[in-house]
């Protein structure tokens, strides 16, 4: 029995070192404007995910911008170029520009789900939402995020790191395979 015990901490202590590594990876404080810029400019929170798809879901991302005509809309796409050229261009939030030329677009669940994941949501018996994988994610790599106003030319651009799902992210994307919340085929 102690021999099992022992066994179970390491396992543990190892899932601990290995979701602490991923946090720091990927963790930074959360950007704010630069004062010394004049026109719009765009700004995301958190500048880094990871593609497991328990992550991804349960990470909520948010797009902040400023310097944009007011009463406008924006809309906002990652723009990047795959292995062999092709070009990337997901589309992930909209949001309205308010009076002083602000906003603050949020990344749905659906936009995660279809255009981060490339999965489809469906239900399962129980009534409740799946996450259904049957082809690789978005690749990993650092992306422009672009908003771009709808009714002037305003464009603002920042910095998106994607990156691979860590091996803790496969441990719970596996235990939400058991639980039946993520499906692959």
């Amino acid at each position: 029995m102690i021999r099992k015990t022992n066994h179970i901490k390491t396992i543990f202590l190892a899932l601990a070192v290995t979701s602490l590594a991923f946090v720091f990876s990927c963790a930074s404080a959360p950007r704010d404007f630069d004062p010394n810029l004049k026109g719009a400019q765009l700004i995301v929170d958190p500048e880094c995910i990871s593609l497991g798809v328990a992550r991804v879901l349960g990470t909520p991302i948010s797009f902040k911008g400023k310097g944009f005509k007011p009463g406008d809309s924006v809309f906002i796409s990652l723009l990047g170029v795959e292995k062999g050229g092709k070009k990337v261009d997901v589309p992930l939030a909209d949001a309205a520009v308010d009076k002083d030329g602000s906003f603050v677009a949020k990344v749905a669940t659906l936009s995660k789900v279809t255009e981060i994941l490339r999965a489809d949501m469906g239900s399962n018996a129980k009534n409740e939402n799946i996450v259904i994988i049957s082809k690789p994610p978005i690749p990993e790599g650092t992306y422009t995020a672009r908003a771009v106003s709808m009714e002037s030319d305003i464009k603002a651009d920042t910095t998106f790191t994607v990156k691979g799902p860590s091996v803790g992210d496969g441990i719970k994307d596996w235990l939400g395979g058991l639980t039946g919340k993520i499906v692959k085929k």
